[in-house]
């Protein structure tokens, strides 16, 4: 004899002889669904008394066969993934990229590792096709990841580093090594930490809490915030406004981004720069750094300097490693930060002219003197 009722709220339910908790018979019903073992009467059963239970396990059995499916697709791919390392011990070796410009500069770690002190050729492979639209909408380089004139400014910045012998533009060159590879991979590239992609794919680390980047600081914006903000990967809600009251204040990055925050810092300052090395300076000397998840944080994340990061939900794939350096996604948070900073960056302060300084003090970037 079986007595039914609806096990969400009925007391018990008999069947034959032995007595069951409703919870329980809830649990067995749903175990049978979750391993595929469901029949007609089992579903018209929870369809008719557990709605709620009944979506919430197919939502469950939709999960997991996403995530059987995209685990068979990451390991198909990696099965096709190949690698041929160069032998170790060579005069000097080579690399080949094809950007985005804060990729590039996320690769170096992984570079400086795999040439280990050899003389380096670096390859950049420009006009490459791009597809900025997930995050981003309007993009200054329009549809491609590195042009010629994104290839020029980057090369002095490449070229101020002691590890990288010559930067060049990729023609068909042999390289040792294809920093691209990470990009026909399975991996979501839309979380995790960029440098990080690289450590995955050529079997190598460092310490991404150290400086990678050099640059000489240029001590004459030493009294001011610089800021740098896209067009996209914004997080929700956060309003630059209240920064009018921290005092000088300087946007980098493309006049349309400036037009875009002057709006709503009306006293900020514009500081065009000729290449990336003159950027990394200002950024290297300032008061303290704030930045999206864009290129110019990503050369205060490798000079380690005073730095603040805006994380955009979405896309949470830059991760602040070390001293000196903050993340928010919420306005109090962002607010309380820069105060913090504000107290601890005085006016006028001199920056350290060579050396690793402490979290305390100082920003952290390496001299070029």
């Amino acid at each position: 004899m079986v007595k039914f009722g609806c096990p969400e709220f009925c007391g018990t339910i008999l069947i034959g002889i032995e007595l069951i908790e409703p919870g329980e018979v809830m649990r067995r019903i749903i175990n049978r669904y979750v391993n595929n073992r469901m029949n007609f009467f089992y579903r018209v059963f929870l369809k008719t008394f557990a709605r709620k239970s009944y979506r919430r396990v197919k939502l469950e059995k939709k999960s997991r066969e996403s995530f059987e499916k995209n685990s068979q697709e990451f390991l198909d791919r990696a099965r096709e993934l190949r690698i041929d390392f160069p032998p170790e011990g060579k005069s000097g070796y080579s690399f080949k990229h094809s950007g985005n410009a804060g990729d590039i500069i996320y690769s170096l770690p992984a570079l400086y590792a795999l040439a280990a002190g050899a003389e380096t050729d670096f390859y950049l492979n420009i006009d490459q096709p791009a597809n900025f639209s997930i995050v981003r909408g309007r993009h200054p380089l329009g549809g491609v990841m590195l042009n010629r004139k994104m290839f020029s400014m980057l090369r002095p910045l490449l070229l101020a580093q002691s590890e990288i012998t010559r930067c060049e533009v990729y023609d068909g060159q042999y390289v040792d090594y294809d920093l691209d590879v990470f990009r026909k991979s399975a991996l979501p590239l839309s979380s995790g930490n960029i440098a990080r992609w690289y450590f995955l794919h050529f079997a190598v680390n460092a310490d991404l809490g150290k400086p990678w980047l050099r640059a000489r600081p240029n001590h004459a914006v030493s009294d001011y915030i610089v800021i740098a903000r896209s067009q996209g990967y914004h997080a929700p809600g956060i309003d630059y406004s209240f920064l009018h009251k921290y005092g000088k204040l300087m946007f980098v990055g493309v006049p349309e981004e400036f037009g875009a925050m002057r709006k709503v810092l009306p006293a900020l300052e514009y500081h065009p720069v000729s290449d990336f090395l003159e950027l990394a300076g200002v950024i290297a000397g300032c008061r303290f750094f704030i930045g999206n998840q864009s290129f110019p944080f990503s050369i205060a994340e490798a000079l380690k300097v005073r730095r603040v990061l805006e994380v955009c939900h979405h896309c949470p794939n830059v991760i602040v490693e070390g001293c000196n350096g903050y993340d928010f996604c919420y306005q109090p948070q962002f607010e309380r930060i820069v105060e913090k900073l504000a107290l601890q960056c005085s006016v006028g302060e001199a920056f350290p002219e060579s050396g690793i300084q402490s979290c305390s003090t100082g920003n952290t970037a390496i001299s070029m003197n």
